[in-house]
C-alpha cells in the first residue's frame, strides 16, 4: 500500500524517478479527487493534476484508490518541533478542530503519539467511532417500542378492523392484530449498521478491522438498509440513550456527503475530505460561542442575511451572509469573517496579502449590518513577526467604522476560549472578563 503525505497547497512528484509516486497511482488518486463534490466543475478543486505532479488545494483529508492512499494534511506551525513530529501533531490538531466544529465530545487520550504517527487520519477517526460504538453497546443497544401487523390465530393487541373484515373475511381464524413490540430494529440502530458496513470495506489497520467484524456481528440482526433509505428524521435522542448523539454525529461524518465512494474508470475508490476555510470557520464560530457563553454577546453563524441591493418592485438582491455576526440583543457588535490563508510580514507586504475584494464585502457588511467594529480573522504562524491577536487596525474612509486585521494560533487549545474572547472590540463589550 503506497501511502504518501501531502499537506495543502504543496505538490508531490509522480513518475519513474526514485522517490517520485508511481503514474499511474497518480492517475487513480487524481481520478478519485476529481469525482468529489468539492472538485468543482474543472475536476481540481481537490487536487490538480499537472504533467509531472499533484498538487493540493485548501482541501484536506484522504482520498484513497486500488493499491494507494493519499492523505492530505493542513499546514499548521508548530514552534520548536521537528519536520518528523508534524504529521502525528496536525492529524491531533485536525481531529481537535473536527471535534468542536461538529460539537462531537470524543477522548482522544488513549491515542498514543506513535498512534498519531503512524495512522492515518481516516483510521484515527475510524478508531474513535468504533471505540466508542463497542463501549455503547456493551452496556445495551438501543430499542423501541415498534408497531407490528401480523395475521395471529389469537388476538393480541387491537384487532385491525378494516383488514379483518375485507382481506380476511375468507378466514375468519385468522385475526388481523396491530401490537407493539420492544425491537432492536430501529432507525439508530439500522444507521449505526449502515456505517460499520461502510467502513468494513475501508479500514486499513488490524485493530480497526477486528471491531469492525465484532460490530458486524453485534448488528447482524438489524436490517440492512441503503443510505440513501436512512431515516435521520426518525431517530429519537433521549435521556436514555444520550450517549448516542456523538455516536450518530460521527455516522453521520461516514454516510454523508463527506465521505464519498466512487467507481472511476481506472477502478474503486473513496475518499473523505474537509474543505478547511469552511472547517475553519465553524471551528472559530463554535469556540467564540463556548468562549462568550454567560456574557450577554451572542454568536450567529452563517446569519444576518440582508439584501446588498433592492429592486424596484421591492424585491432583495446579492444576499449577504457573513460568517460570524456577534450580537447584543439585536444589535451587531461585531462582524468576524474567517480566513483560511497565511497573511505575509509587513516588511514584505504593507497589506500584508489581504484580498481587496475581502476589503470591499467587509465595507459593504459594516454598511448593512450598521456595525462599525469588522474582523478579519486568519490563522497565525511562524513567518509573522508579531505574536497572534490583532496585527493591524484600520479606519474606514469617511466613516468611523473600524476594520481589524487579526490572527489566531490553532497550533494549540491552550486558553483558546479566553485568546477568542480578547479580540477587540469584543473584550470592550465584556464586563468582569478576566484578562490575561
Amino acid at each position: 500500500m503506497i501511502s504518501p503525505i501531502l499537506y495543502e497547497w504543496k505538490a508531490i512528484a509522480y513518475g519513474d524517478a526514485e522517490g517520485e509516486i508511481p503514474r499511474c497511482v497518480a492517475d487513480r488518486i487524481a481520478a478519485v479527487a476529481a469525482s468529489s463534490r468539492l472538485a468543482g466543475r474543472d475536476g481540481s478543486g481537490v487536487l490538480e493534476h499537472g504533467r509531472k505532479c499533484l498538487r493540493a488545494r485548501g482541501v484536506v483529508g484522504v482520498i484513497a484508490a486500488e493499491g494507494c492512499a493519499l492523505e492530505i494534511l493542513p499546514k499548521i506551525d508548530f514552534p520548536g518541533q521537528d519536520g518528523a513530529s508534524d504529521a502525528g501533531r496536525t492529524r491531533r490538531r485536525l481531529v481537535h478542530m473536527l471535534a468542536v466544529a461538529l460539537d462531537l465530545q470524543i477522548d482522544v487520550g488513549q491515542i498514543t503519539k506513535l498512534d498519531w504517527q503512524r495512522e492515518t487520519l481516516l483510521e484515527i477517526l475510524i478508531r474513535l467511532f468504533t471505540e466508542k460504538l463497542v463501549d455503547a453497546i456493551r452496556r445495551g443497544m438501543p430499542r423501541r417500542y415498534v408497531e407490528h401487523a401480523e395475521d395471529l390465530p389469537i388476538l393480541r393487541g387491537r384487532l385491525d378492523v378494516v383488514r379483518q373484515f375485507t382481506t380476511l373475511v375468507a378466514e375468519p381464524s385468522r385475526l388481523a392484530c396491530r401490537y407493539d413490540a420492544l425491537s432492536e430494529d430501529i432507525p439508530l440502530n439500522r444507521i449505526m449498521k449502515a456505517a460499520v458496513t461502510r467502513l468494513s470495506g475501508v479500514a486499513r489497520t488490524g485493530d480497526n478491522q477486528r471491531r469492525l467484524r465484532e460490530l458486524a456481528f453485534a448488528y447482524a440482526d438489524i436490517a440492512d438498509i441503503a443510505v440513501s433509505a436512512l431515516r435521520w428524521d426518525s431517530v429519537v435522542l433521549d435521556r436514555t440513550n444520550s450517549r448516542w448523539r456523538d455516536l450518530l454525529s460521527l455516522a453521520r461524518l461516514f454516510l454523508g456527503n463527506r465521505f464519498q465512494t466512487t467507481s472511476t474508470g481506472v477502478g474503486d475508490g473513496f475518499s473523505l475530505l474537509f474543505e478547511m476555510s469552511t472547517l475553519f470557520e465553524e471551528y472559530v464560530a463554535r469556540m467564540l460561542k463556548r468562549a462568550l457563553s454567560g456574557t450577554g454577546l451572542s454568536v450567529v453563524i452563517q446569519g444576518g442575511r440582508l439584501y446588498c441591493l433592492e429592486s424596484e418592485d421591492c424585491r432583495g438582491l446579492f444576499q449577504t451572509r457573513p460568517d460570524i455576526l456577534v450580537k447584543r440583543g439585536n444589535e451587531v457588535v461585531q462582524i468576524i469573517d474567517t480566513k483560511w490563508k497565511r497573511l505575509t510580514a509587513r516588511v514584505l507586504d504593507p497589506k500584508r496579502g489581504v484580498s481587496q475584494s475581502d476589503i470591499y464585502q467587509m465595507i459593504a457588511y459594516g454598511h448593512l449590518y450598521t456595525c462599525n467594529a469588522m474582523t478579519l480573522l486568519y490563522p497565525h504562524h511562524d513567518g509573522l513577526s508579531q505574536g497572534e491577536g490583532n496585527l493591524e487596525t484600520y479606519r474606514i474612509s469617511g466613516s468611523d467604522h473600524r476594520l481589524e486585521v487579526a490572527t489566531i494560533d490553532v497550533s494549540t487549545s491552550d486558553r483558546l476560549k479566553s485568546r477568542l474572547a480578547k479580540l477587540s472590540p469584543i473584550r470592550q463589550c465584556l464586563t468582569g472578563f478576566p484578562q490575561r
